[in-house]
């Protein structure tokens, strides 16, 4: 089973600019050079520009794990503290999929 986690970050007033820099970086980090990391999505939601999101798919929960030993989300993980008042992690097994469906659609 795919692992899935959701994060959700509070960010201080108008620090959405610099959050951006350092995820957006992690973000690409962590696909091109995990191969356990299979999707890595930054969200904004609508009318929130304190509020960031994060989808993340991995192979496992280990590759989870290993992708928070690696050096990109360390760097991310310290430099972006000081920019966020509160952040919540959701760990999730992934149970369905729209896009198997969407694979089978343009098939």
């Amino acid at each position: 089973m795919l692992f899935v986690v959701v994060v959700e970050f509070q960010l201080k007033p108008g620090m959405r600019v610099q959050f951006r820099r350092l995820i957006d970086a992690n973000a690409d980090a962590s696909v091109r050079d995990e191969p356990g990391c299979l999707q890595f999505d930054v969200l904004e939601p609508e009318g929130e520009g304190d509020r960031v999101l994060l989808y993340e798919i991995y192979a496992d929960a280990a590759a989870f794990d290993a992708h928070r030993k690696t050096e990109h989300f360390h760097v991310f993980n310290s430099a972006s503290e000081s920019l966020c008042l509160r952040k919540a992690v959701t760990r999730c097994g992934l149970v369905h999929s729209g896009a198997n469906v969407v694979a089978k659609r343009s098939s």
